[in-house]
């Protein structure tokens, strides 16, 4: 989220001497997207980024995908998933592409490590449970509902207060709201669901100078690595700049709606490269008096979508639950199921809220995913059998 803000103490002027107590020099480190083009933060550090005591590989992550023998819309009960593991290697993918990758994680054990992702931006998104992400940027405390966004090549962990459980969506490049939202100077307009106010950075910064063996695990390209340093890696004193994790609620998204049904892209929240995410939310349907609240039939002729099932009952599905991820895969059409359209005639409101991705290239699904699918979920728009 491209705005300016600062944390701790810095120097009056970037690039200059800035020394600490004791009279040492404190380590400013530029950090930034696109070389030195893309938006970019400056933090002050107590010790060089640089001083690595050990590195060694740590594991190979690279997914399973399977070859699909046909082409069809399908449903996964993540809820059947095992719990395990903790908020990064408990991490469970389902769905995948050179763009994106989407999982789940309910995790048990806690990070005894640090975790900086090099590919590109994730976005977790809260289920269940509370607790902090703690960054080289400060503490952001999190709640159900809560989209954390964290930049890449940010320094962090998570730290459960109580059981929590997260959608993941990992891309391989930046995750920003969408451009249609932003005039020119990249502050959101009158007509955005969300704004600024609605955004929320890390609430502390607390310093760490305590020495000691501190390990950072680095993904690159579906390797990660292990560093380990002498000194704590949030070791940070100040920051300014653009660029920081940020908490955004779903349930500050502000709904758009109209005399008839409004298409998918009212539901906009965040883009990718070749991918946008979605929020539906509680809202009043459509107030035309011959308006058919439920979406109409419509074919995915260029993206995939996905949706990821929070709370609620959802107004076009049946056979979904909580935890639930549908694919309706580019190439053919989806829609409501039988009756659903009937019964939406009338209503006036829907309780239901969802998180979708959708993707310009094709998703491919991964092993896992197929251990919890349900295979009848293709059949389900079929009439009722007499």
């Amino acid at each position: 989220m491209a705005f300016y803000h600062r944390m701790g103490e810095i120097p009056h002027k970037r690039h200059t001497t800035f020394y600490k107590p004791n009279g040492g020099l404190y380590r400013e480190q530029v950090m930034g997207t696109k070389g030195f083009s893309g938006i970019q933060s400056i933090l002050y550090h107590h010790n060089p980024p640089t001083q690595v005591r050990e590195t060694r590989k740590y594991a190979d992550v690279r997914l399973e995908f399977v070859e699909q023998e046909d082409l069809k819309h399908q449903h996964f009960k993540t809820f059947d998933l095992k719990e395990g593991g903790d908020p990064v290697f408990g991490r469970q993918y389902l769905l995948g592409n050179s763009d994106v990758v989407l999982g789940v994680c309910a995790p048990t054990d806690p990070m005894n490590y640090f975790y900086r992702n090099a590919d590109g931006d994730e976005v977790l998104f809260v289920h269940q449970g509370t607790g902090e992400l703690q960054s080289i940027f400060g503490t952001l405390t999190y709640q159900p509902g809560d989209y954390l966004v964290i930049p890449i090549g940010t320094t962090y962990r998570i730290v459960p207060a109580e059981q929590s459980r997260f959608l993941v969506i990992e891309s391989q490049n930046e995750i920003v709201p969408p451009k249609r939202y932003r005039n020119e100077h990249g502050q959101l307009l009158e007509h955005s669901p969300f704004c600024e106010r609605d955004i929320r950075l890390p609430e502390r910064l607390d310093t760490h100078v305590e020495s000691g063996n501190f390990e950072v695990r680095v993904k690159r390209q579906s390797v990660v690595y292990s560093y380990f340093f002498d000194f704590h890696p949030f070791d940070v004193v100040g920051w300014d700049g653009y660029l920081y994790p940020y908490a955004l609620s779903i349930h500050d998204f502000e709904p758009i709606t109209g005399r008839v049904h409004q298409p998918p892209p009212v539901h906009q929240t965040f883009a990718g490269q070749n991918f946008v995410i979605c929020s539906f939310v509680p809202r009043m349907y459509d107030y035309h008096p011959q308006s058919i609240p439920a979406p109409y039939f419509h074919s995915n002729v260029e993206s995939d979508e996905v949706l990821y099932y929070v709370d609620g009952n959802f107004m076009s599905r049946k056979g979904v639950f909580e935890g639930s991820i549908t694919l309706h895969p580019m190439g053919i059409p989806h829609g409501p199921h039988p009756g659903k359209i009937e019964a939406s005639i009338g209503k006036t409101e829907t309780k239901e809220l969802a998180v979708m991705l959708d993707t310009f290239q094709p998703l491919r699904v991964t092993r896992q995913a197929l251990q919890v699918e349900d295979e009848e979920y293709m059949a389900s728009w079929l009439p009722p059998r007499e």
